[in-house]
């Protein structure tokens, strides 16, 4: 019988990739007979439900007056990670994203010595390519980065921008293991009576396309808006807009300007969309930052074309020409002209939509990830792997 393992994994409990990347990992582990914790600020939002084999621990900060303002969530969290590594006699601590995830478990390490659990940090993008190369954080991130036991990415661009950014060598072993998705619940069943709440007077024909994000700068949510009128110009059109963030009010303002407010969904954010996703026919992505891309990888999953920006791991992701269209960032025609073309011919549509299923099936599926990620832990218990 294989042994089991107690893990911990520590994320930001958001509807960020990286915390539903972190709950999925603690889910399947769980499944798969390890006893998991959740050790964060919050509940994450993709913990469902009661699993006999998942704890939840509460990281909560001190009340303390002198301690107001003085961003205690690192030592707190670090704390909580000590306590529930020796009570719970913990073999690996989980930690994604590196400030300050990385760097509270390389505190509890510190504490904890000999007894400590092995660290497993794995970097998702801004925390390597915006925030941790932010001079005020670039020292703590490397080091966090390096006194990890093992570091894992998502895509080979954010393996080579975290040797290159932070001046690494290329012997620290950096491994890359895809982020993956449920392509039970992701599956190309286009149901276009879903969309009719939003769009009571949709015709059957008129194209749906859709964005996914937190609605931060990076992800260039005015060119969403400027190639959905420039689409609509041509054919019209619909746009739903799932998630929130600075540059939701702009975008909602630029598109009563172009009198186009009528003819896009904005639905704030949703944990349960897929309906919505796999009755749409083009996912827009034409972010300027991208490690990874987790929502285009969704839209693929349910047989739906990306068009996006030719950018950090997109290409890894997206088969140029065969499961979606990239162009240079800002592009704004550009990816117009590929939407058009997509939704112009219902045959090339089709031919898309299949291979874009197809392509997920074979690279980016659940177990073969969770088998990489379970026989790394097992290395690192046993001792044969780590710094």
């Amino acid at each position: 019988m294989t042994e089991r393992l107690n893990l911990a994994i520590t994320c930001f409990p958001t509807f960020g990739g990286s915390g539903l990347i972190a709950t999925e990992i603690g889910l399947a582990m769980a499944d798969r007979g390890h006893r998991v914790h959740f050790i964060a600020r919050d509940l994450p939002v993709r913990l469902r439900g009661t699993h006999r084999q998942i704890l939840f621990h509460e990281v909560t900060e001190s009340d303390y007056p002198a301690l107001h303002h003085s961003g205690t969530y690192p030592i707190a969290l670090a704390s909580k990670m000590i306590e529930v590594a020796s009570y719970e006699r913990l073999d690996i601590l989980h930690v994604h994203y590196a400030v300050p995830h990385a760097t509270a478990a390389w505190m509890a390490r510190e504490v904890l010595g000999n007894k400590a659990p092995r660290i497993v940090t794995t970097l998702h993008g801004t925390d390597t390519t915006l925030v941790g190369l932010d001079p005020s954080y670039l020292p703590i991130t490397r080091f966090s980065i390096l006194r990890s036991d093992a570091v894992t990415v998502p895509s080979e661009f954010l393996r080579r921008a975290t040797w290159e950014g932070f001046g690494i060598p290329e012997s620290f072993r950096i491994e890359v293991i895809a982020n993956f998705v449920d392509t039970a619940r992701y599956a190309p069943v286009r149901e276009r009576a879903s969309l009719r709440p939003l769009f009571p007077d949709l015709e059957e024909t008129e194209p749906v396309l859709i964005h996914v994000s937190n609605f931060r700068p990076v992800k260039r949510i005015n060119d969403v808006v400027a190639v959905f009128a420039a689409v609509h110009r041509q054919r019209p059109c619909r746009l739903i807009m799932i998630g929130d963030g600075p540059e939701r009010s702009p975008a909602e303002r630029r598109l009563r300007e172009l009198g186009l407010d009528g003819r896009v969904a904005f639905l704030g954010k949703q944990e349960h969309f897929v309906e919505l996703l796999a009755a749409a026919d083009v996912f827009l992505l034409p972010s300027e930052q991208e490690s990874f891309g987790l929502a285009a990888l969704e839209a693929l999953s349910c047989g739906i074309p990306v068009v996006a920006s030719a950018i950090g791991g997109i290409p890894e992701l997206v088969g140029l020409g065969e499961t979606g269209y990239l162009s240079p960032v800002g592009d704004v025609e550009g990816m117009a002209g590929h939407v058009l073309s997509l939704v112009s011919d219902r045959a090339r549509w089709t031919a898309f939509s299949r291979r874009a299923r197809q392509r997920v099936l074979e690279r980016f599926t659940l177990t073969p990830a969770m088998d990489r990620y379970e026989a790394l832990y097992r290395r690192l218990v046993a001792g044969t792997a780590g710094r």
